[in-house]
Parts: C-alpha cells; sequence; structure tokens
C-alpha cells in the first residue's frame, strides 16, 4: 500500500498563479537544484496557467516517487486570504526520489494542448482530466490479474 501525503497552498490572491507554482516546486525538490527542478520550471506557463483555473482547487496535483505519493491542493478566493485550511509545510521525505513523475489535474476541453505542450519538456510531467483520479500500481495491476475465459466457461 501506497502512503499518501497531503499538502495545501494559499493561492489567489494571496499569491499569485505563478508564485504559487514556484512555491510548490520548491516543496517538491526541497530547494535543490537538478533535472528535476530544471523540469519543474520549464512548465511554469503551463502549470500555473492551470492553477489560475483553479484545477487544483479539488482535484490535486499528484507527485510520485520510490516513497510516499504527495498530493498538493490549492486554495482560492477567501479559503487563501483566510489561509487556516493551509498546510505548506516542509515534507519529511524526498518527494522526487527516484522514478518520480508529476500529474496535473486539467479541465478536460483544455487536456489536449497541455499535454502537447508538457510533453515539450518532459515525459515525467504529464496531465490528467481533473474529473479523472489517479490509478494506483495496486489497482492497475489487479485489472490485469482478472481475466476471463468466455468460452471454458461457456462450456462449463
Amino acid at each position: 500500500m501506497t502512503t499518501v501525503v497531503s499538502r495545501t497552498f494559499r493561492s489567489s490572491p494571496h499569491r499569485d498563479a505563478l508564485q504559487t507554482w514556484d512555491a510548490i516546486v520548491e516543496l517538491l525538490t526541497q530547494g535543490k537544484d537538478g533535472t528535476a527542478r530544471s523540469e519543474l520550471r520549464a512548465v511554469t506557463g503551463v502549470a500555473a496557467s492551470l492553477i489560475a483555473d483553479q484545477a487544483p482547487k479539488s482535484a490535486p496535483i499528484v507527485a510520485t516517487c520510490d516513497g510516499p505519493r504527495t498530493r498538493i491542493y490549492c486554495l482560492f478566493d477567501e479559503d487563501a486570504i483566510d489561509g487556516d485550511d493551509a498546510n505548506e509545510e516542509v515534507l519529511g521525505f524526498e518527494p522526487l526520489k527516484g522514478d518520480w513523475g508529476v500529474s496535473l489535474p486539467c479541465p478536460k476541453e483544455q487536456l489536449g494542448w497541455v499535454q502537447s505542450a508538457l510533453k515539450k519538456h518532459s515525459s515525467r510531467i504529464i496531465a490528467r482530466d481533473l474529473s479523472q483520479g489517479i490509478a494506483t500500481q495496486a489497482q492497475a495491476d489487479a485489472g490485469q490479474a482478472l481475466s476471463l475465459d468466455l468460452g471454458g466457461f461457456l462450456k462449463s
């Protein structure tokens, strides 16, 4: 079973979408320079656009790695000003350790251009329809493990 950690960032109007993405990049990279930071910075415009559209309000940005999964939500409007539900604390593990990936929630009508734009900069950063959840490896394995021999079933 995968451990999941959640963080919630204050966005607009507390900080703009670019500043919100910068804060998320700082959390995920723990302030360290490297390939992960470069790839996350390369998609700043696209990620900020999704944050400005309030995509991560109810559907999280999800970072996966060889360790725990990190879900990142954003607060907007009065919730962002108030900040009571915010949790921007540093993580107690390296959120992009080993084989990492980041999935950004995206409105369905923007999915095509967003996926195309992200692909130009990174194969590790993808977009998904914000109305769809994130499949875990256990779910994928379970789906593949179930198969029905229809011929054998009908003969019995």
